[in-house]
């Protein structure tokens, strides 16, 4: 099982929005490397969710429903079935991800544009210890 993590804007579809719908195609992607980290994922891949904008923090988990597949818009990008698992007990928030060393290397500090990344599974861990774990909603 691989790990990710997918920027969301919160005002166009957040993960308040996908633990609403349980699942969704996630689309929109035109990043030529987030694209191909998009086609890498696999069904039970395990995906962090990382609002943008003003929260700018890691707020919940998903998976990957099913494999990916070309846009019906546009053959030339790729979507994704997400389903929402879980939220984190408190955000991560990108400021604490920034001033630990740990994460010098991580795709979030590194290529903050970057809208799907892979994530190590220590990457992983540490990301949820920051937020508190996982608040077990019971999905």
């Amino acid at each position: 099982m691989n790990r990710w993590l997918i920027k969301s804007d919160p005002h166009d579809y957040s993960a308040h929005d996908l633990a609403r719908d349980g699942q969704t195609t996630w689309d929109g992607v035109r990043n030529p490397v987030a694209l191909k980290h998009l086609r890498a994922m696999q069904p039970g891949d395990a995906v962090l969710v990382y609002h943008t904008g003003g929260e700018k923090a890691v707020v919940a988990t998903a998976s990957v429903a099913a494999a990916p597949r070309p846009d019906a818009k546009d053959a030339k990008l790729a979507v994704v079935e997400l389903r929402f698992e879980d939220w984190l007990v408190s955000p991560a928030m990108l400021k604490a991800v920034k001033a630990d060393a740990f994460f010098a290397d991580f795709a979030l500090v590194r290529q903050a544009r970057l809208s799907v990344m892979p994530v190590t599974d220590e990457q992983w861990k540490r990301l949820l210890k920051m937020g508190g774990g996982l608040a077990e909603t019971g999905r």
